[in-house]
Formats: structure tokens, C-alpha cells, sequence
């Protein structure tokens, strides 16, 4: 049961003071639905201001605080007339406040002509006058409202000011028990961090490091202590031992010689399937570097043992593509392989559930369908996950309990993982690490290039098609919206019929599965030759016969998209170009982003200069990028926040009773306040 102390912070975001219904919207899309997710949605930001009595030319740019009567009400009379009013400082300096839209009607009812007011915003020049627009705080003297000299800036959504934000905050504060720390004591000392809920106080008032790198540290420790116990439960259950005897492995036909990385990852899995203890382990390799026959070598060891094995693909076109590949490499070895997605029904579903009963089918490709409840395997020993990312722990833990004891498990990403966070990541599993490619795949060739060299662009893809190659071209969106400036897949398609007329496809995401497949199997064909795109290709698309990647609005896309999208090309003996087109006015970080796509084919390197520039997001939690709130987003404060979060959860579980003891508990409540680690509450105890 979750410790009394902690229910306030589990309260209903609706129990706070002022929250109903059309406020729960805006906070349920920031994913803040309980008060303690209120308390972890920290400032992002924060405003200075300064205090002065008079203008001054000299505080042009600076937030300020100034102390004014209102002289004049001009303009206003329509939405699209802005409402100016004239002020003055007590030193009798004007100053022209500046509302737009529909603000104007407020604006007079809070400043009215003679009266006092203390105002806060930023001081713009327009001409010779000095004025602010939209002023964000407007107070009558001596009200308890005035702003202050630090404002804190919280993420916010639609229907959220940042006001009301600050006040939920303040609200939820009111809540926040003393806990007992569950730090060790002498790293709290060394480090010189305050309480947990002194730090939860801090990081809502005032702008201190110290305070968001002590509630980091209690995410990665959380974090850590967490994938331990996963791994103790792992350890504790048993498996079947696999030692395959080879017969169908000599069989493989393979028109390639597998890479030094390969051997020695395949070597690894087997030493881990031949143990009673369950296989967790983690295969990592860029794109290209022969994940599939690693992973083909697995899932033949558990069939020459006499179980069953499966793979599991987090879309339906990765599925399906497995599904041929596999069948393509197991022609002439007899060898039962079958697909089950949600598209398979009616005869030929209940054929492939009685086939996994009864074990007459060996090898089961499919998406999360195969995990389902009504799935029920004969033998499954081994069990492969791919683009592991996509799925979390209770899934993986919904496919363990489909075996014969513990199936082993091998997860597997193209997306390679930055060295310093793979710890935080899959702290509970072993790891291998695909850092070859095969010979004979030559590096694709990446430029950058304008949106203003459309046509040109056009005119090459004309010369690529007319040599009896075929291209991808990638868009951002499905179709056009009024909020976006962006071209979207179906209009560029239409545009591109123009030129190209039949040999033109469109594929996309809110396509049924059926009409998908038949677009990517005429593309495969070579029947058409230009594939228009979202980023519903991103994975699992093996087409050797296209060589010409573009991708449009490419400074919109993160880097870890780009390497898997590039990936797409270079899968042949060709020289594959990839075409990066940017918008005309970019920023210096996404101008980074693809001078490094330009210089490196690298993915690893990649990961890495991606966290640099995008910052690590939530550790524990679901946002992949961007500058997490606790602002540990350089690879080395990273780096060090988990290896001293990994040993303090090892020394906590190895010693002073583990979570019997008195710290013990209070990691119990550290694990209660960082829940998202799905499938823990089930592991942990209690």
C-alpha cells in the first residue's frame, strides 16, 4: 500500500482550489493529472526585473517594474485597431501602454484615466516614444499582486496563463509533506542539497542549480533502483537453458559474410541462452549494421531446441517487412514461420493461434498483438523486440509471461543511444553493441540545400528517375492546416503528378494497413518510382533500388529522425544521396543539426551531439528531448548524476537491510513519487 504521508501528493489535480472542468483540459494535455505532477512541472525560465522610479532610455530591452498614472485611452474601437494609453512617471516622463486583438476592453477597466498603477513588462522603443505592449502585470498600489523581481516561466498549453500556473504551484506546495531523505547522508552533505521537500520549494521560487540537481539525482536514483529490482525479479525466475545443436543455423544460405561486431554479438546471446537465468540483453547498431541476422541467429537457437520463438515490431509495415525477410533467408529450411497483426482475422487468425497452441509454427512475426491475452504459446523460449523504444516495461513483462518459464529477451534499437544515458535507459539489461558495417555499403552523401531550390531539386530527381532509380521524398505532415507553413505530403504528391504522373506514390500513417502495403509493395516492385512520404517510413523500409532520399522542412526534424530517415537509402550497391531542404530562415540550432547530418554518418556520434543540442528530456518520463526541467542536459553532468545514482542504489539494496531499513522506506516513497516506470509497483513490493 502507498505510505498515508504521500496521498495529498496523489490527489486529483482537480482537488486544487480554483480547477475544474475547463482548466483540467489544458493541464490533462500537459500531462499534469495528479498534485505531485504539478509539483514536477517546473520552471523553464524565469524573468528579471528591476524596480525604478523614472524611464530611462538607458533600460530599453530590460524587463522593468514602474509606478505610472494613466492620462489617455486612444484607438480600440475595432479588434484590429490597437488601444493606446498614455502614461506617466512620477517625474512626469510618458509612456504609451500598446494592446492588440481583444485585450482592449480589459485594458481600460484596469487602467482608468487618473488613476495609479504599478505596471511590469519590457520597455520597447517605437519611434522616439518608449513603450510596452501587452504589460504583463497591471496592479492597483499596495495590492499583494505585485510582481516581483523573479517570475518563474512554467511550459504551459492552450487555456493556461502562466499565472494561473504559478498559483496551482503555490497551491500545490501547501501539500508537500517532510519526507525522510532516502539520499545517501553523506552525499547530501558533500554536495551541499537541501531536503527533498526544501528542494521542491526552491525549484518554484527562486532559480538555484543545486536545488534541480538534487531533485535530478532523485529521478536517476529512482530510476536506477527501479531497473534493479526489475533485474532482481528477472534473476529470481527461472528459463529454459537453450543450447542449439546447430542444425538449422550450418543451413543459412547467407550471400554475405557476417561482420566481426555480429560474431561477437551472436556469441554473446548464445552465452546467455544456454544460462537457466532469463537472456536481457539489449542489442544496440546503427542503421544498416545487420540487427535482423543477429537477431535471426536468436530466434533459430530457440526452434533448434524444440521451443518457439517471436519477434515483435512496434508497426505493421515493419512487421510485414520482417516477415519477408525472414522468409526470404529460411527458404528450403523447414522452418513454420506466421504474421499475426490486428489485420489478421477471421480463419486465417484462429489457424495461426492453433498453429502457436499446438507448436507447429516455429517462428511468430507480428506487432503487440502477439502478446495478447487470447495468444497462447506451446514452447516460446525466445522472444525479440524491435525499435525497443516504442514499447515500455509492462510490455515487455506482458511477453515474458507467454513462456515456458521466462522467455529470454533480446530488445533491439536503430536509434543509437548516447553512452552516457544508456545506463539510465536500460540499467537493468546486458548489452551488445553493433559498431560495424558490412562490407560493400558505401556512406551516403548528405547536402543541404534551400526551399528556394525547388525546382532545381525537382529537375534532379527528374535526371535520378530517368537513370531507373528510385527516390523517397519525405514530408513533415499528412495534408495541409492553417496553422502550419509547411507543404504536406498529399499536395506534394499532387504537385510532383505533374511532372512524373504514375510513377509517383503517397504513403502515410492514416492509411489502412491493406492500402499501405499495396503502395510499398508496387514501390518495392519498381513499379513506381517516387515515394512520397511521411515519416511512416522511418523504419523497417529496405528498398536496394533507392538511392535519392529528400527530406522536406529537414530543420524541423530532430537528429536521431534524420539518421533514421537517411537510412532509408544506401541499402544498395548505388552511391545514395540524401537531400536535406530547410526553410529559408532557420536558427543556429537547427542549422547545427544539419551541418552535423552533412559532416558524419556516424549515429552513435549522432546521439551524442543530439543530446548536446536538444538537451536529455525526462530521464524517467516520456518527453525524449528537449531541456529537461532539472536543466542535466550535458553528457558529462549526466554522465556523473547517474554513476553516483547507480552505486548509491546498488550499496542501498546490498546493505542496512535493502528496503527493510529505515532509508530503505524512504526509497519507497521515492519510487511511489516517480510511478512512471511502468511495471514497478508490481516488483517492488508492498
Amino acid at each position: 500500500m502507498r505510505p498515508d504521508i504521500l496521498n495529498p501528493l496523489f490527489a486529483e489535480v482537480r482537488a486544487l482550489k480554483g480547477v475544474g472542468p475547463g482548466l483540467a483540459k489544458p493541464l490533462e494535455r500537459l500531462g499534469l493529472e495528479r498534485v505531485k505532477d504539478v509539483l514536477y512541472h517546473f520552471p523553464n525560465s524565469w524573468t528579471y526585473r528591476k524596480t525604478v522610479s523614472c524611464l530611462d532610455i538607458a533600460d530599453v530591452g530590460n524587463n522593468i517594474i514602474l509606478t505610472v498614472t494613466v492620462m489617455d485611452h486612444r484607438g480600440g474601437s475595432s479588434p484590429r485597431a490597437p488601444l493606446r494609453i498614455f502614461a506617466a512617471d512620477s517625474g512626469g516622463n510618458y509612456i504609451t501602454l500598446t494592446f492588440f486583438g481583444r485585450n482592449g476592453g480589459w485594458a481600460r477597466k484596469q487602467l482608468p484615466v487618473g488613476e495609479q498603477r504599478i505596471i511590469s513588462g519590457k520597455l520597447d522603443r517605437y519611434g522616439d516614444e518608449l513603450q510596452m505592449v501587452h504589460p504583463d502585470h497591471v496592479v492597483p498600489i499596495g495590492s499583494d499582486a505585485s510582481p516581483g523581481l523573479a517570475e518563474p516561466i512554467y511550459p504551459l498549453s492552450d487555456g493556461l496563463t502562466n499565472k494561473r500556473m504559478g498559483q496551482l504551484a503555490a497551491a500545490s506546495l501547501q501539500d508537500v509533506p517532510d519526507l525522510a531523505d532516502w539520499i545517501e547522508p553523506t552525499l547530501l552533505s558533500s554536495r551541499g542539497w537541501s531536503g527533498w521537500s526544501a528542494s521542491i520549494n526552491i525549484v518554484h521560487n527562486k532559480d538555484d542549480q543545486g536545488a534541480r540537481d538534487r531533485l535530478a539525482y532523485d529521478e536517476l536514483f529512482s530510476n536506477q533502483l527501479a531497473m534493479r529490482l526489475i533485474r532482481a525479479a528477472m534473476d529470481k525466475r527461472t528459463a529454459v537453458s537453450i543450447c542449439g545443436d546447430g542444425s538449422l543455423v550450418s543451413k543459412l544460405q547467407l550471400p554475405f559474410a557476417l561482420t566481426g561486431a555480429q560474431q561477437r554479438a551472436i556469441a554473446e546471446i548464445e552465452g546467455d541462452l544456454a544460462q537457466s537465468r532469463p537472456m536481457l540483453r539489449l542489442l544496440q547498431g546503427d542503421v544498416g549494421a545487420g540487427k535482423t541476422m543477429v537477431a535471426l541467429m536468436a530466434l533459430l537457437r530457440g526452434v533448434e531446441a524444440g521451443m518457439q520463438s517471436a519477434m515483435l515490431a512496434p508497426t505493421e509495415i515493419l512487421a510485414r517487412q520482417h516477415y519477408a525477410s525472414l522468409q526470404k533467408l529460411l527458404s528450403g529450411i523447414p522452418i513454420n514461420i506466421a504474421i499475426l497483426t490486428g489485420r489478421e482475422k477471421g480463419s486465417l487468425r484462429e489457424a495461426t493461434l492453433m498453429g502457436l497452441a499446438d507448436g507447429s509454427i516455429h517462428i511468430l512475426v507480428g506487432t503487440h498483438a502477439i502478446f495478447q491475452e487470447a495468444v497462447t504459446y506451446k514452447a516460446l523460449a525466445v522472444a525479440v523486440i524491435d525499435e525497443q523504444h516504442r514499447f515500455g516495461v509492462s510490455q515487455r513483462l506482458m511477453l515474458s509471461r507467454k513462456g515456458r518459464g521466462v522467455p529470454h529477451l533480446l530488445v533491439m534499437t536503430a536509434t543509437p543511444i548516447p553512452r552516457s544515458l544508456a545506463l539510465a535507459a536500460y540499467g537493468e539489461m546486458d548489452s551488445s553493441i553493433l559498431d560495424e558495417l558490412p562490407p560493400g555499403r558505401t556512406p551516403v552523401e548528405t547536402r543541404v540545400m534551400s526551399q528556394d531550390r525547388l525546382v532545381e531539386l525537382v529537375d534532379g530527381v527528374a535526371r535520378h528517375l530517368s537513370a531507373g532509380k528510385q527516390a523517397f521524398w519525405v514530408c513533415p505532415l499528412v495534408e495541409e492546416s492553417d496553422k502550419s507553413d509547411l507543404t504536406a505530403a498529399e499536395q506534394r504528391a499532387e504537385q510532383l503528378r505533374l511532372r512524373f504522373g504514375d510513377q509517383v506514390a503517397l504513403v502515410h500513417g492514416r492509411m489502412r494497413g491493406p492500402e499501405k502495403d499495396a503502395v510499398m509493395e508496387r514501390f518495392v516492385a519498381g513499379e513506381t518510382r517516387l515515394l512520397v512520404a511521411t515519416t511512416v517510413i522511418e523504419v523497417g523500409v529496405d528498398v536496394p533500388n533507392a538511392s535519392l532520399m529528400v527530406i522536406e522542412a529537414a530543420d524541423r526534424f530532430g537528429l536521431a529522425q534524420l539518421h533514421q530517415l537517411r537510412g532509408r537509402v544506401g541499402r544498395g550497391s548505388e552511391h545514395s544521396v540524401c537531400i536535406l531542404v530547410r526553410s529559408k530562415h532557420i536558427g543556429e540550432t537547427a542549422r547545427a543539426r544539419l551541418a552535423l547530418m552533412r559532416e558524419t554518418n556516424d549515429g552513435f556520434r549522432i546521439a551524442e551531439e543530439d543530446l548536446k543540442l536538444r538537451g536529455a528530456g525526462e530521464l524517467l518520463g516520456t518527453r525524449q528531448s528537449g531541456e529537461n526541467p532539472f536543466r542535466v542536459a550535458t553528457p558529462e553532468q549526466v554522465r556523473a548524476l547517474i554513476g553516483v545514482a547507480a552505486d548509491d542504489a546498488r550499496l542501498l539494496l546490498d546493505r542496512d537491510g535493502g528496503l527493510d531499513g529505515a532509508r530503505g522506506q524512504a526509497a519507497r516513497m521515492a519510487l511511489y513519487l516517480f510511478e512512471r516506470e511502468a511495471g514497478v509497483a508490481t516488483l517492488r513490493g508492498g
